[in-house]
């Protein structure tokens, strides 16, 4: 008889690491979202057209900017790779999924980081051209700016995908409660909504805010959820169950 696991039917050692990955999943979650408001409010605006000239007074403003830019990119992939090992034993292609779209979300913030660096350089060549360079210079400006806004609208994209995934996953297998997945599916639907109307009407995605609200507000109350209460430890027994018989199945 196995006396290893508890009355939910799973290995106590193996609760514990589920719940050690919900609370580091939870912290950056949280981690993501304060380093990307901290990034927006040190990077100077990027609107008008003396946007190089602010970039090139800012310097270091725009580094740090960058480099919390760089750690809400990070910190945004790590979330589904943190979570994949509890994802996985319900519903292994959509944790996988998840782990690859937020993986592609990471990269295109990072195309728009080259891209806030590169004006940063282009700025200071601005402030000291002439008359003659500044046009060229204004144009390759202009330039980045379009790639950094596409690039965002491209992560915004992969993060809508990437969060759909792990939330519908969620509320199949009551990992967490379903009120919190359901609002979950339900916040993410409106975000892309935004994105559309973002693509279609060529304004920024940071434009839409009333329907990028209720995703932001779940993410932290998920976060909050998850290092306060972890994932439902009825969930993995249920999983484990169903793996079991998946496998006699198979070997008969």
């Amino acid at each position: 008889m196995n006396t290893n696991k508890s009355t939910t039917g799973i290995d106590p050692k193996g609760k514990q690491s589920f719940r050690k990955i919900a609370v580091i999943t939870g912290v950056v979650f949280i981690i993501a979202t304060a380093a990307g408001f901290a990034a927006t409010a040190l990077t100077p605006d990027l609107t008008g057209t003396d946007y190089l000239t602010r970039f090139s007074a800012h310097p270091n403003q725009v580094a740090a900017g960058g480099l919390l830019y760089l750690i809400a990119a990070f910190a945004s992939a790590g979330i589904a790779i943190a979570m994949y090992p509890v994802m996985k034993g319900s519903n292994s292609g959509l944790a996988l999924g998840s782990v690859v779209f937020r993986a592609l979300e990471a990269v295109f913030y990072i195309v728009g980081v080259v891209s806030l660096l590169s004006l940063l350089t282009l700025g200071q060549q601005f402030t000291t051209a002439g008359a003659a360079d500044r046009t060229s210079l204004q144009a390759i400006g202009d330039l980045l700016v379009n790639v950094h806004s596409h690039a965002a609208l491209v992560a915004v994209f992969a993060f809508c995908l990437g969060v759909f995934m792990y939330y519908y996953l969620f509320f199949q297998s009551r990992l967490i409660p379903r009120w919190l997945s359901g609002f979950g599916i339900v916040a993410i639907i409106l975000m892309m909504a935004a994105c559309m109307m973002a693509l279609f009407s060529g304004n920024h995605i940071t434009s839409y805010i009333p329907l990028e609200f209720p995703i932001f507000l779940q993410e932290m109350v998920l976060a909050v959820w998850l290092i306060v209460k972890g994932f439902n430890p009825s969930a993995f027994a249920s999983g484990a169950t169903k793996t079991a018989t998946n496998e006699l199945l198979s070997a008969a």
